[in-house]
């Protein structure tokens, strides 16, 4: 598999986007995770989101009509003319409300998403509660955990079942994670808090989807029970990885943000287990400063093309990107 060209869409968010998301009270937001939800809509969830008062780049907490995510989503099947967002969660208001709630504690700073996945029906989705932000690409967690709808989106539960502990060390490897589906099985790539760790790989059986309790990690030979004995299946630095099989390919694909290196990189496997190819920047840095993301569109993976969410700090806003590949 070959990046052999790149280019900017449209932007997604933002007063002067297509969608016009001010009318949502989404001035400035970032992420937009994407997955197919089963029903004909894509779910695009973004994380920090600001509305009236804004003042630019990623805002503060408390500040201009916070809200630590947003759900979002689209019908839109040309990509190549933009992603057209049909619509929000919304709060009473008809702008968009928070949907994965905060926990009630002074150790959290936010709640973001990692990565969603339909499974039998439901909406699930990982996300991750921010102990602290550090250096830019560091920050620390409390844990992770996945969220779960079972009314197309509209209200999330979190089960304490469903959750990866952060312990004392700050070195557990399923922190930041994204989801997939292969046959019977629900995969969970796994990265430590921040964006500079390798990736691992969990898998459970999909009735046992939210217990934490009954994955398996795979330690480079097999599956074993024992998290922290996992092997790295992706070499890091791994940050804000998505994971999708394109059919036309015939392999998987993994993108995810080199960080410090500055790129959006797209890797390939025949397995998720890996190997891996090495990473090929699909996005440079230096055509697109404060670059971060970089999350697979579902319906954009049996054809040449791949399109994609991708972030930008100083705009603090999400782009669609479109890349050509060869095998």
């Amino acid at each position: 598999m070959r990046v052999v060209e790149t280019e900017q869409i449209c932007k997604v968010t933002g007063a002067d986007s297509i969608n016009r998301t001010d009318r949502f009270a989404i001035h400035g937001t970032d992420l937009g995770i994407l997955w197919d939800g089963g029903d004909g809509r894509v779910f695009v969830l973004f994380g920090d989101t600001f509305g009236e008062g804004w003042g630019g780049d990623g805002g503060g907490p408390n500040s201009a009509d916070w809200r630590s995510n947003v759900l979002a989503y689209s019908t839109s099947r040309d990509l190549a003319a933009g992603l057209t967002l049909d619509g929000v969660v919304t709060r009473p208001d008809g702008t968009a409300a928070q949907v994965i709630a905060r926990d009630e504690r002074r150790d959290e700073v936010t709640v973001i998403p990692n990565s969603g996945l339909a499974v039998d029906g439901l909406q699930v989705v990982h996300y991750m509660s921010v102990r602290q932000w550090g250096p830019p690409g560091k920050w620390t967690t409390n844990y992770s955990g996945l969220a779960v709808s079972d009314d197309g989106g509209v209200t999330w539960a979190k089960p304490w079942s469903a959750r990866w502990i952060n312990r004392a060390e700050r070195d557990d490897p399923f922190q930041m994670c994204a989801l997939a589906r292969e046959g019977d099985h629900v995969y969970l790539f796994g990265t430590t808090n921040g964006r500079h760790g390798d990736a691992y790989l969990a898998r459970t059986a999909i009735p046992h989807l939210l217990d934490a309790s009954s994955y398996e990690y795979f330690d480079g030979r097999g599956w074993t029970r024992d998290e922290f004995a996992a092997a790295p299946v992706i070499p890091g630095p791994v940050g804000e990885l998505s994971v999708a099989y394109d059919v036309h390919l015939g392999q998987w694909l993994a993108m995810h943000l080199d960080d410090p290196g500055g790129a959006i990189l797209l890797r390939s496997a025949d397995r998720l287990t890996g190997p891996w190819s090495p990473g090929q920047v699909a996005v440079p840095g230096h055509q697109y400063p404060g670059l971060y993301g970089g999350y697979l569109h579902p319906w954009a993976l049996d054809g040449p093309d791949v399109y994609y969410l991708m972030s930008q700090w100083g705009p603090y806003n999400v782009f669609l990107m479109r890349s050509g590949l060869e095998q």
